[in-house]
């Protein structure tokens, strides 16, 4: 965080803040080509205070300052500041415009090695062409743009006539992309294209399966009394113990494989199992513990039919624990991915999954198998799926998902943590949103205080409440600290659809 003050004095109005500020984020990422930029103009205009929050860039050096700002204070300071600049991450534009500010954005450029991917360049091309922004390429164009900003800062305000309705829901990190995609259908409104033949597209159904032949049987019945006009093949994977040949059919339009998983023991490896095995475009996710409702899968394929270009549609679910049921499903239709770094949105159920095989073998990968554990590498899919193009969901519930003290990650609390901190580590995206990182943090707090870790519990519980002291996870972390046994915790959260 840089601050440069010159004669002569600001005026007492505003005394207190800069009339720029910058804000190049403080993730691990350098952004050096636009301190440089700043330098320049700062040079020629020593009549302004210019406040740079630099992070892991190289200090300006017009000024000296410190390379940190908490985000409510650098918030205070873009709402006082006249001109606002930020980088191409969306938690920064939406911090901008949630301060009033029609944003000055210079993205990243790929082609000077500087750390981008293709969905910062593309939100940052349509929030330009939706006016969200002012893009800047160049470093004559952001001068002249600040000095625009300053000659006419009228200009460059969010409106207030326009902060109502869809506009002022934007200002929330991850949904403001929202508004530069079509609009998104209603439930019910999506009509399938259907062919001179009325065929319906095959889907193959892949079941991971380890040591639960009673449910899995339950869950392919389920499979089989699918509404669905076209044919559905399941792949039953069995991950770390021996097949069950009796399971297989082959006849009919409900025919069932069954295979090894010859790849990394776990759930990534049987599902990329599955998704290798499978011949069809369509591929869906079912674990062998959860059941489908009989019209799960028609509305789906119906979305996909509809939409050549989506990749995935989830919809919604129906937990039930200890006989106690609670329905989690989505008011919404479209997800981003900016969506998915502030929010997990357990509703997007890996048992809701239909996606574009291409989309995967070809495409972004197939489920990460280097995350320890296999844990939460459903999110980190829908994380990488996210990026390519919206993910889209049906708000009604279409699975029944079994929550029980088998399932797979119930207790394996190191697991758990070490699995999280690989996530933080590989989406640097999570530092430019604090209530989604704080969300990963307090869940790493949780599970190490579960797994007798005190000291590294403390330590993540009070990252946790830096970016976001409103996070309960961080106290419910504590309470384990104190002696609370984490099974009372996670049981009554449970009891309401709910986990850490």
């Amino acid at each position: 965080m840089t601050e440069q003050t010159t004669h002569p004095a600001p005026e007492p109005e505003r005394s207190d803040h800069p009339d720029v500020v910058v804000s190049i984020g403080t993730d691990h990422h350098a952004f050096d080509r636009l301190v440089r930029w700043i330098d320049d103009y700062a040079r020629r205009h020593r009549d302004l205070r210019i406040l740079v929050q630099h992070g892991h860039s190289a200090a300006p050096e017009v000024a000296t300052g410190t390379r940190f700002l908490p985000g409510d204070e650098l918030g205070s300071h873009m709402r006082g500041a006249r001109v606002v600049v930020t980088h191409g991450g969306p938690g920064t534009i939406v911090q901008a415009r949630d301060a009033g500010h029609l944003p000055l954005v210079v993205a990243r450029d790929p082609e000077l090695d500087e750390h981008v991917d293709d969905h910062q360049l593309l939100f940052v091309r349509r929030l330009e062409e939706a006016g969200r922004v002012r893009a800047c390429s160049s470093s004559q164009q952001l001068s002249a743009l600040i000095d625009k900003a300053l000659t006419s800062p009228e200009d460059f305000r969010v409106r207030p006539s326009a902060e109502d309705g869809p506009e002022r829901a934007a200002l929330r990190a991850g949904q403001l992309i929202d508004l530069l995609t079509d609009t998104p259908a209603q439930p019910g409104t999506t009509e399938a294209v259907e062919d001179p033949a009325d065929t319906w597209p095959e889907v193959t159904v892949v079941v991971p399966t380890r040591d639960r032949p009673e449910l899995l049987r339950r869950t392919l019945r389920a499979i089989e009394e699918q509404r669905y006009p076209g044919r559905i093949t399941t792949i039953v994977v069995f991950d770390n113990n021996l097949p069950d040949p009796a399971l297989a059919r082959a006849d009919g339009e409900r025919p069932v494989r069954v295979v090894t998983n010859t790849l990394t023991p776990g759930l990534a490896g049987a599902r990329n199992t599955g998704v290798l095995a499978a011949h069809t475009d369509l591929v869906a996710f079912c674990d062998d513990d959860d059941t489908w409702l009989a019209d799960k899968l028609r509305p789906q394929v119906e979305v996909m039919r509809a939409e050549p270009d989506t990749e995935m549609v989830c919809c919604g679910i129906t937990v039930v624990y200890d006989r106690v049921e609670a329905v989690r499903s989505l008011d919404r239709t479209r997800v981003t991915f900016g969506d998915l770094i502030a929010s997990r949105l357990t509703e997007l159920h890996p048992s809701t999954f239909l996606i574009r095989r291409r989309a995967m073998v070809g495409g972004c990968g197939t489920v990460s198998e280097e995350i320890p554990g296999s844990y939460a590498e459903d999110y980190e899919l829908l994380l990488r799926l996210a990026k390519r193009t919206p993910i889209r969901n049906i708000p009604e519930p279409g699975v029944r998902v079994l929550w029980h003290r088998r399932s797979h990650f119930s207790g394996r609390w190191q697991t758990i943590s070490t699995a999280l901190r690989w996530l933080l580590e590989h989406y640097p995206e999570f530092r430019l949103v604090p209530r989604g990182y704080a969300r990963v943090a307090g869940q790493i707090a949780f599970a190490e205080a579960s797994a007798g870790s005190r000291g590294t519990a403390l330590r993540w519980i009070g990252a946790t409440l830096r970016n976001r002291p409103s996070e309960g996870r961080a106290y419910l972390a504590l309470l384990v600290v104190c002696g609370v046994p984490p099974g009372w915790i996670t049981r009554a959260l449970h009891l309401r659809g709910k986990g850490v």
